[in-house]
């Protein structure tokens, strides 16, 4: 997955095929000059070599898949559409500049929903308490830097009782 701005920056990348630095920054390159060269009324769907390319603008930022030939493409969309709506609930309207200062929040939503290319979590509430945990444990461990990693029976508690 790809998130790049309409001036071609790249602001996010995840990658579930192994492939050398070299390549990917070749593919990426090839891949936003094709997104960004076809037209705003033009099919989100595009064949781009051996694969699909899913792709969507949502304000200044472009989200692209690139897919097997297999693979669904209007579940692909949907899937784009659902991190969307994982960023803009988490972040109240997200921009640009919340992918750009926050980029571990967005690569964690995106690792909370899927896995290995595949859907791990559909649900936008299970998502987001995993994430809400994860700022809680992190928060925690903000307000006392000299205490160690591990948790606490305490620390479980009170995560417990903050997810239900």
């Amino acid at each position: 997955m790809l998130l790049f701005s309409r001036q071609g920056k790249l602001r996010l990348q995840k990658w579930y095929v192994p492939y050398q630095d070299k390549l990917k920054k070749k593919v990426t390159r090839e891949l936003i000059s094709t997104v960004l060269g076809r037209k705003p009324k033009m099919c989100n769907f595009l064949e781009w070599r051996d694969l699909k390319v899913v792709y969507k603008r949502y304000a200044s930022l472009y989200f692209c898949c690139a897919i097997e030939d297999t693979d669904n493409e209007l579940l692909t969309l949907e899937i784009i559409h659902r991190y969307v709506e994982l960023l803009d609930k988490y972040f109240g309207s997200v921009c640009e500049l919340d992918i750009i200062f926050n980029f571990e929040k967005a690569y964690f939503m995106l690792d909370e929903l899927l896995i290995g290319g595949e859907i791990q979590e559909t649900s936008k509430k299970n998502v987001l308490k995993a994430i809400q945990a994860q700022d809680l444990l992190q928060e925690k461990g903000d307000m006392s830097p000299n205490s160690s990693p591990s948790s606490t029976p305490g620390d479980k508690e009170l995560l417990s009782r903050k997810l239900k």
